[in-house]
């Protein structure tokens, strides 16, 4: 018997499927069924049906729930500003760097390899290296800046109210702009030749040149960059976790669920948590998948 092709393919895909639901799906799927249940950690498999009480519910007089949580919507705000703000000078650090690897000079391959160091390190070690940089007691960052006469006395920056996001901020730019600038720079290496020798003959001004041509060209690779720094960044823990523990003042949705699901043990709510951060994640990506779809799908002929 001689199958479709698209049945044969379905065929071959069908153990990576089965392994993907067992890894991936039935965990998820537990996690909602959770997030509508009051289970704690001693109980989860013994809870109580609810519904949406844990998001949203009138109880004694007043409305309780994920959605009314004050604490809740300070870490989706939080998340937001890691991300934008992350993402943004991510995204300008890494085309600079990236054009200025471009260029030939003497020495560039050992610099190409350098600048992929931060991204190289894990996570949590860099973070528990810039964690001690930023300590108030020993921290060479502190030091520095009072060498320079920038600061009279030590910061806690990472223990203050008022600088421990944008430590958070800095850090995370440092350890991840070498992977945008990776994508740009792979964009760069393949763009025509053709286009910057009549533009050189011609006499056009190399700012013009970068707006009217290279920026363009490289466009599609700067959106994927920035779409899977978005995604990842939007569900950053480790980071967070290590330079400033459970502090509300950075406090990511990802670290609310983690305080509910294993400090607090009330299983039910942080599974409601999780659920909606996977919500957001799902909804951007299926928007970046149908806007990349739409723009790039070739066009039938007549």
């Amino acid at each position: 018997m001689v199958l479709k092709p698209f049945l044969r393919a379905w065929l071959f895909l069908l153990p990576a499927l089965f392994v993907l639901f067992f890894t991936a799906g039935w965990p998820l799927m537990h996690s909602i069924w959770l997030s509508l249940t009051d289970a704690e950690f001693s109980n989860a498999w013994d809870a109580n049906f609810i519904g949406f009480g844990n998001y949203l519910s009138f109880y004694d007089g007043e409305w309780t729930g994920l959605l009314v949580d004050k604490v809740w919507w300070r870490s989706v705000w939080n998340t937001v500003i890691f991300t934008v703000v992350s993402v943004l000078f991510e995204t300008i650090l890494g085309l600079i760097i990236a054009l200025v690897l471009h260029t030939h000079f003497h020495g560039r391959g050992f610099l190409r390899a350098a600048v992929m160091v931060p991204w190289a390190i894990p996570t949590i070690v860099s973070a528990q290296m810039w964690a001690w940089m930023y300590n108030d007691q020993y921290g060479v960052i502190n030091d520095l800046l009072i060498m320079l006469g920038i600061i009279a006395e030590p910061v806690a920056w990472t223990a203050t109210p008022d600088f421990p996001m944008a430590a958070v901020i800095f850090t995370d730019v440092w350890k991840t702009t070498p992977f945008i600038t990776l994508l740009i720079l792979s964009a760069l290496q393949m763009l025509p030749t053709e286009c910057y020798e009549v533009a050189k003959i011609d006499g056009i001004h190399p700012v013009r040149v970068f707006f009217r041509v290279t920026l363009p060209l490289i466009k599609p690779a700067v959106i994927v960059a920035v779409i899977f720094r978005t995604l990842d960044a939007m569900r950053v823990f480790d980071l967070i976790y290590v330079l400033t523990s459970n502090s509300e003042d950075t406090m990511s949705m990802s670290m609310f669920a983690r305080r509910y699901l294993v400090d607090f043990q009330e299983t039910g709510y942080g599974s409601a948590a999780s659920t909606m951060l996977f919500a957001v994640i799902a909804f951007f990506t299926v928007l970046f998948l149908m806007s990349t779809q739409a723009k790039y799908e070739p066009k039938k002929s007549i």
